[in-house]
């Protein structure tokens, strides 16, 4: 292990301490990862040619375009029954509904083969690089994007897949570094405001996208987003270690605390190899794996496919679109923060259990959106009735962050990049399935029925996840993390009992 670097204090003094001005970079990173992820689904809809789409499929199958009278149509906002509809805002591009969902899936082939080995990398090596390598993939494919794409759509294919792999990175390269940095009691929070960077950047990235785009035209969204992501690069760099002995930006009291309460004043010179067998053998593994998976895809539902729906069923113009799209992401940030504040100030007081907090929060995630999926099945054509019950929906999947979305930290603070990287391994399906189910559903049935469909299939996983994880789901570190003097430890021993320095 690299010999400890004298520690100089915190770099904006005693009122941000070392470990949260890593939580705010790490907050910030997720953001760009995800900002950059998301564009394409507002940009994608200021670059399709919707009208010769949609003239082209009627042509293909009249008589499937004819049962569309059969269920609700929507009118524009505003608009009356006798009123014409504006005239659609129509991009360059002539791309079918299969298409498109493609394009927005093909950013998973990459996620879906990259997270595992970067885990390694991150576990055995630096998570720090790891996740700079995340980004900066990302910021490079984006500023390469308007150029590949008007040379032929599989120029875009190709930078969504590369984007796609560095963004695999960034959930295991941020796990192992909550692992180093994280005290047992501020755990949650701290996991909460790096990964409510996520909504920060979805929501920052669907209104910047949607005013750049309306202003601007497509290509500006790619190329604005991806340089100001430069910055934080050079940042990173700078203030960010993989440690609290790496980190010289650090005051001695500070790096003793976290030290003392995860037990690595002495650390190991190598990362023990990962039991295989154990954690495919640990039903609380298999509880995060099978939550992780349902709830990505109502995740992604709300993530990618709602500015769609917004466009297609309630008439919403690009602007509006990005704007109401946007709405709900800056509360969820509120309402996620303050719940892992108040679930770590519970457990710290010893009034809840790792295991009952992580429940409560998954519960919450699951509980909500699934019933107002449920509405929206029956809201019709009351089109802010209709976003207000969306934003309720997406509010409350913020719970997810202090749900089990962090529990793999929990049960195995050591393998816990690996572990998120199996469980996102197997959650990123979603991500490809989603828009080409979307897709396929809604190809020349753009209207209330086919959504119903798919908001019937989201509730269906969403009440699948609740059970899952509230039945076999636990907090409890899981004995092939230790060795086997360490296992006799009890969930109910005080937080600051449980992590003993080791000697």
């Amino acid at each position: 292990m690299p010999e400890e670097v004298a520690a100089k204090g915190s770099i904006l003094g005693k009122c941000v301490p070392s470990r949260y001005v890593l939580a705010i970079m790490g907050s910030i990173g997720m953001a760009i990862v995800y900002g950059l992820k998301v564009n394409l689904s507002v940009a994608m809809v200021a670059m399709v040619n919707h009208t010769e789409v949609h003239r082209l499929a009627s042509n293909k199958s009249d008589s499937h375009a004819n049962s569309t009278n059969e269920y609700e149509v929507c009118l524009p906002p505003g608009e009356s029954s006798g009123a014409g509809a504006p005239a659609a805002q129509d991009g360059p591009f002539v791309w079918s509904e299969p298409l498109q969902g493609t394009l927005l899936s093909c950013y998973f082939w990459g996620y879906l083969v990259s997270q595992i080995p970067l885990a390694h990398v991150a576990e055995n090596f630096s998570a720090k690089w790891v996740m700079l390598f995340s980004v900066a993939i990302n910021v490079a494919c984006t500023l390469l994007t308007p150029v590949l794409t008007k040379l032929h759509f599989g120029g875009l294919i190709l930078m969504r897949v590369m984007e796609g792999i560095g963004g695999g990175a960034s959930f295991p390269a941020m796990h192992v570094m909550i692992a180093s940095w994280a005290p047992p009691t501020e755990r949650m929070v701290m996991s909460t405001i790096i990964y409510v960077g996520t909504s920060a950047g979805t929501a920052l990235s669907i209104l910047l996208a949607g005013v750049l785009s309306e202003q601007w035209g497509w290509e500006s969204v790619f190329y604005v987003m991806g340089a100001l992501s430069c910055i934080w690069m050079v940042l990173w760099i700078i203030l960010v270690q993989d440690n609290p002995n790496k980190q010289r930006f650090i005051s001695p009291e500070e790096r003793q605390m976290i030290n003392s309460s995860l037990g690595t004043e002495v650390k190991e010179d190598h990362h023990p190899a990962v039991p295989w067998k154990k954690v495919f053998t640990s039903i609380p593994f298999w509880a995060i794996l099978i939550a992780h998976t349902c709830s990505n895809f109502g995740w992604y539902m709300f993530l990618i496919e709602i500015p769609f729906y917004m466009k297609q069923v309630l008439k919403f113009n690009v602007a509006s679109n990005a704007t109401l799209s946007a709405m709900p992401y800056f509360p969820m940030i509120i309402f996620s923060i303050c719940l892992g504040k108040l679930l770590d100030s519970l457990q710290s007081k010893g009034k809840i259990s790792t295991t009952f907090a992580r429940k409560t929060a998954t519960s919450i995630c699951t509980l909500i959106p699934g019933a107002c999926l449920i509405i929206l099945c029956f809201i019709g054509c009351r089109h802010y009735e209709a976003v207000a019950v969306m934003s309720v929906g997406i509010v409350a999947m913020g719970a997810m962050f202090s749900g089990f979305l962090s529990n793999h930290i929990d049960i195995a603070p050591n393998f816990a990049g690996t572990l998120v990287a199996l469980t996102n391994t197997a959650a990123t399906l979603p991500g490809i399935v989603v828009p080409l189910f979307v897709g396929y559903v809604t190809k020349g049935n753009q209207h209330i029925g086919a959504w119903r469909i798919i908001f019937g299939v989201t509730i269906v996983l969403f009440a699948i996840e609740f059970l899952a994880f509230v039945i076999f789901g636990s907090g409890k570190e899981q004995s092939w993390n230790k060795t086997s003097e360490e296992n006799n430890k009890d969930e109910k021993t005080p937080l600051k009992n449980i992590t003993k320095l080791k000697t």
